[in-house]
């Protein structure tokens, strides 16, 4: 989809930059040619020619010749499942500044993150918990609108696997330009596995001593941990090691972000909805991330 909307673009351009080059030409060429004598006859037929030719016959041919040109492309922007074969339905939720990401056909839930197969067509269905947002991968397609109580589908497909880059494209407040979404492409084979791993994902081990009894009551509130915390206002961090970003691509996830996160998250995205842990001792944090990178399937 989005490699046709990039040919519509540049035929459009290089039609614009043509009439632009012939109206210039008859331009200059009006002002620098010697004045001749016509009579009154002669110069209504003139303005006849051109008012016929220039603003009636012109611009239709140059219509018509975009909607032939145009027409197919924006049909093969729609393309159809083969047969047999139905669209994955991906259900994404825009939060301030955080997306959700629901596989319900299998039941994962993650976040920040929109693991799609390769080749395959894929039904996004997106809404907003709170304001308006706007979802938009570049490379995939063009954009939708998340608007809170209604569904808005768009259909996408990646027709190679690879990683690409995703980002609210409707201003949301203070974070917007912080609310980046992950997408990877991988081959069905790839993504029917990462599926499974994470289908009946359950965890029976918590945060060791007062690490576990900080999380139950602080951040299991809000974030959800498959058999741990069923917490709905915040991000599910049941496979939150196997991701690449923290915060919405603040960070990298990695040792020293996650804990860099917990620390200092109000300052790294100013405004976002966690409590500050300065009343938590850093060893207990530190617990608490050592705890979150052993959640992976």
């Amino acid at each position: 989809m989005a490699r046709q909307v990039a040919n519509v673009w540049w035929g459009m351009f290089a039609f614009a930059t043509l009439v632009l080059i012939v109206v210039s030409a008859i331009w200059i060429y009006a002002l620098a040619r010697k004045p001749r004598e016509t009579s009154e006859k002669e110069a209504l037929a003139i303005n006849r020619r051109w008012v016929i030719g220039g603003g009636i016959v012109l611009p239709s041919v140059s219509i018509i010749v975009l909607l032939i040109f145009g027409i197919p492309t924006g049909r093969s922007m729609m393309p159809l499942p083969v047969e047999g074969e139905q669209p994955l339905k991906v259900e994404v939720t825009g939060h301030q500044w955080w997306w959700e990401v629901h596989y319900p056909d299998s039941g994962v839930t993650t976040a920040n993150q929109l693991i799609i197969p390769a080749g395959r067509l894929v039904d996004v269905h997106v809404t907003s918990a709170d304001v308006i947002h706007s979802f938009w991968i570049p490379r995939l397609g063009g954009k939708m609108d998340m608007v809170p109580g209604r569904t808005n589908v768009i259909r996408i497909e990646a027709g190679h696997a690879g990683i690409f880059h995703g980002q609210c494209s409707e201003f949301c407040g203070l974070q917007h330009t912080h609310m980046k979404l992950h997408v990877e492409a991988q081959p069905v084979e790839q993504f029917s596995a990462w599926i499974a791993a994470r289908e009946d994902l359950r965890y029976e081990q918590r945060a060791p001593g007062d690490a576990g009894q900080t999380f139950d009551e602080r951040c299991g509130q809000c974030h959800r941990v498959s058999g741990i915390s069923d917490g709905n206002r915040a991000p599910d961090l049941t496979d939150l090691a196997t991701r690449p970003t923290l915060g919405a691509g603040v960070l990298e996830n990695d040792h020293e972000g996650l804990r860099r996160w917990l620390r200092e998250h109000k300052d790294l995205k100013f405004g976002n909805g966690m409590p500050a842990h300065d009343d938590v001792p850093p060893e207990t944090l530190d617990q608490i991330a050592d705890w979150l990178e052993t959640l992976a399937p």
